[in-house]
């Protein structure tokens, strides 16, 4: 948990997802296509991309990608966002 608190920390809009996940790039789309500009983690990319995944996971993300957050507060996934 710690881990994505650094991650998230002083950036207001985060997305964790992995670079072969259709859903995550259609989140990352649809949230540009608004102006946004996110900072994005691609755990494939990442060293550490097991260890988020699975504090993603312990916050109660299941699939754990895309995980996105707003102002350092988790929104949830791809159908919380889509309904937003």
């Amino acid at each position: 948990m710690d881990i994505v608190n650094r991650l998230v920390e002083q950036r207001p809009l985060v997305i964790f997802s992995r670079s072969s996940c259709c859903i995550s790039h259609s989140v990352m789309q649809l949230i540009n296509s608004y102006g946004a500009n996110a900072t994005i983690y691609q755990l494939d990319d990442m060293s550490n991309g097991q260890e988020v995944d699975k504090a993603l996971q312990r916050l109660g993300l299941k699939p754990s990608i895309p995980a996105v957050f707003i102002g350092q507060r988790l929104v949830v996934g791809a159908k919380e966002i889509i309904s937003l």
